[in-house]
């Protein structure tokens, strides 16, 4: 799988790449905000995308909504990590169709959960 892990702070992005590869995951590409991102996926083929929500130039819920508004991305699944944990937010994130949701902090266990919880739900589709 190849995943495309977007966040401004290049903290975040390792402990998430961390994670992964703790996971065997191996092909990880970096964006440091969604403008970046989107133009990653326009010129490669990304099978999951974690990105944070608050970035400089393009937000991680206007990301997702470039991506489901695609229709060669939209298939896209898309965690959404990030430190925005009130009921409102969650409700944004979910009618921009996020296929699932971590509040920072998390332990990598946390992420591979919500990971797997994706995966198994797009199996069923």
């Amino acid at each position: 799988m190849k995943f495309l892990v977007v966040d401004d702070s290049p903290t975040m992005r390792r402990i998430v790449i961390n994670s992964l590869r703790s996971f065997d995951y191996e092909d990880i590409t970096e964006a440091t905000d969604g403008l970046q991102a989107l133009e990653l996926l326009q010129n490669s083929k990304f099978d999951f995308i974690i990105t944070d929500w608050n970035m400089p130039n393009m937000t991680g819920l206007e990301l997702t909504q470039a991506i489901r508004a695609t229709d060669s991305l939209k298939h896209l699944p898309i965690l959404m990590v990030t430190t925005r944990g009130n009921k409102e937010d969650i409700i944004q994130a979910v009618q921009a169709k996020v296929n699932n949701y971590v509040v920072k902090p998390f332990t990598p266990q946390a992420l591979k959960d919500k990971m797997d919880s994706i995966m198994a739900n797009l199996a069923k589709k």
